[in-house]
This record gives C-alpha cells, structure tokens and sequence, in this order.
C-alpha cells in the first residue's frame, strides 16, 4: 500500500501526535508521518519524533523579525517533503492565508467541541456553563477563519451532570485519538 507523506504541527504534549504515530504503524494506514514541526523548543511531541525515528524541526516565533518570515523559514524547511496532507494537532498558531494557499485542501485541524459551536478556546468551560448535554470533538479543513473550514469528522461526548472541565476534556481527548487517524485515512484514500 501507498504511504503518502504528512506533517504534523504540534506546540505541546502531542497526544493527538502519538495516536497518528499509532495509526501510521499499521501497514494498512494510507500514511506515513514525515515531518514534525513545532513552534514550541520545548514541546513534549518533540521526543516523540526522536523516539519514532521521524525528523522533526522547531521554530521559535520571537527568533524572526515577524510571521511572514516565521512561517516563510516553516514553507522552505517542509517543503522537500511534499507533503500530502498536513495535520494541526494541538499547533497554536494561526496560520495566514498566504500559508494555507501553498497547500489549498490539505490543511486539517482538530477541535476540541462539536463545529460550529465553541470556536476559539475554553470549549469545555463553555459547554458545561451552557448546560449543554453533548459535547465532542471535530476533524476540519483549515481556511483564514478561525475552527471555520469544512468538517470532515466530528465525534459526540455525553456531558454527565458531575462533568468538570478535566473531566469533559478527558473524554473528548479520548475521541480526538479515534477520529483524527480516521480522518487522515479518510482523505488520504480520496
């Protein structure tokens, strides 16, 4: 089977990162993780590229006279891996318009509530003040608005009474590690 080349984009833990290391394992994942980049020196993610033999390139943000060249140096660095596809797990940055149009349809993100409700942060705060019953997680398309792109997948969550913040961000996590290899598989095999 084909293993087309992906990117993954991280600023942290990289949990999201290990599940699509997982997948990519399979012999019948249509993927395969060629580079990992992080805008963050000292994102956990990071080790795991090192341990899983994947290169791995950071940037810090402050190291560049503004974004445009940060994410210029990010274009011309990934560039010699002809990336397929293009995964924001957990990046924290926002990527411009210039940035998305060098890889129109093959920028996706995953959102920790149920698109169109709860863009931006704090998700699980908000969809336990508004006493909503479900939550979950979305698998998108990333365009120039912000968690606004076309949804590929989305997973609900059951919010039970005694759900804290932690609590819900648990469960949701739990999802995100399901959905987005299946999203990956999914447009991969388009």
């Amino acid at each position: 089977m084909t293993k087309y080349p992906i990117g993954v984009f991280i600023s942290g833990r990289g949990s999201n990162l290990k599940s699509i290391i997982n997948a990519c394992s399979e012999l019948s994942f249509p993927g395969k993780i060629s580079i990992i980049f992080s805008d963050n020196p000292d994102a956990k993610g990071i080790e795991l590229a090192y341990e899983n033999n994947i290169d791995a390139i950071s940037l810090d943000v402050n190291d560049f006279k503004d974004k445009n060249d940060f994410e210029e140096e990010i274009l011309k660095l990934i560039e010699p891996y002809n990336l397929k596809l293009v995964c924001l797990a957990g990046y924290m940055k926002i990527l411009s318009k210039r940035f998305i149009d060098k890889f129109p349809g093959k920028i996706i993100n995953i959102h920790p509530s149920l698109l169109p409700k709860y863009k931006g942060l704090d998700t699980h705060r908000r969809a336990i003040e508004n006493k909503d019953s479900v939550s979950g997680c979305t698998v998108h398309y990333v365009n120039e608005n912000l968690d606004d792109g076309e949804i590929v997948v989305q997973k609900e969550v059951k919010i039970d009474s005694n759900d804290t913040e932690l609590t819900l961000a648990d469960k949701v996590l739990k999802e995100e590690h399901l959905i987005y290899p299946e999203a990956i598989k999914l447009l991969l095999k388009k």
